[in-house]
Order: structure tokens, then C-alpha cells, then sequence
């Protein structure tokens, strides 16, 4: 079985820009964390002032949406250019509780996912069944 290399979680802190409800651009602070143990998600954490939200998103949908219109559904990312006429990516979030429109500089979106190929290239992602099977069951022992 190829196993992945042992690292540390990645984390990026990254601004996004959203519009509130009078239509102003709002900064929007998100973490965006990549742990090699689950090699095909991106967590993105979303701070506000009383709550944190994660999504996790999968990293090749992060990475499509840096040149071309990506995802179904509760996700979605475009390339766009933003106020300033620098290039960046567009992230349309869903759930019941709402709707969110953000956007961010694709070379900060860039750099992270540069960085997570670092610990993971594309194409080699495998996850340790014997070791994810062993977890489930020792939860689920009674005390």
C-alpha cells in the first residue's frame, strides 16, 4: 500500500472579500487548513464574531477554480478579476442557512495550494485503511 509521508497540518490565513447587505465590500478572515492525513480536503475556517464555520472543501476543486468554472451544488468557484483588475477566484457557499458570495486573490489561493502539493503532489493521495478501520472500531468499544 503507498502511505503518505507523515507531516504537519498546514495553515494559511487568508482574507476574503464578501459584500454585506448595503452592497460594501466586507473583509472576510478564513483559515485555510490542509492535513496530509486526509489528503483531498481543504478546511476553511470562517471566524465571526461570536462563532467559527468550517467548510471542507476538496482540494482539486480549490485547484480547478483557479482557471475555470468548478463545482456542483453547495460549491462552486469561478476565476474572476477583482476591483483592482488582479486576477481572482470567486467561492459561492450554500447551505440551508444561507448563501455566501466571496472572493480572493488567486495568488494567495495559489500559494497555499502550492504549498499542499508540497506535502501531497496530485495523483498520489492514499489514505492508511488499516490504520482508519482501527480508529472507527476502537470508538465505537464501549467504555
Amino acid at each position: 500500500m503507498n502511505q503518505q509521508p507523515k507531516a504537519h497540518v498546514l495553515s494559511q490565513e487568508l482574507v476574503l472579500q464578501c459584500l454585506d447587505a448595503r452592497g460594501r465590500s466586507v473583509d472576510l478572515p478564513a483559515s485555510f487548513g490542509y492535513d496530509p492525513a486526509d489528503p483531498w480536503a481543504v478546511c476553511i475556517t470562517f471566524r465571526g464574531p461570536k462563532e467559527e464555520v468550517s467548510w471542507l472543501v476538496a482540494r482539486e476543486l480549490l485547484v480547478r477554480g483557479l482557471t475555470d468554472p468548478a463545482g456542483e451544488g453547495d460549491i462552486q468557484l469561478w476565476p474572476s478579476i477583482d476591483d483592482g483588475g488582479r486576477a481572482a477566484v470567486v467561492m459561492e457557499l450554500r447551505s440551508p442557512d444561507g448563501h455566501l458570495v466571496t472572493e480572493l486573490r488567486t495568488h494567495e489561493l495559489y500559494r497555499f495550494l502550492t504549498r499542499t502539493q508540497a506535502l501531497v503532489p496530485s495523483g498520489t493521495e492514499a489514505m492508511d485503511l488499516d490504520q482508519l478501520v482501527e480508529a472507527i472500531t476502537r470508538q465505537s468499544e464501549p467504555q
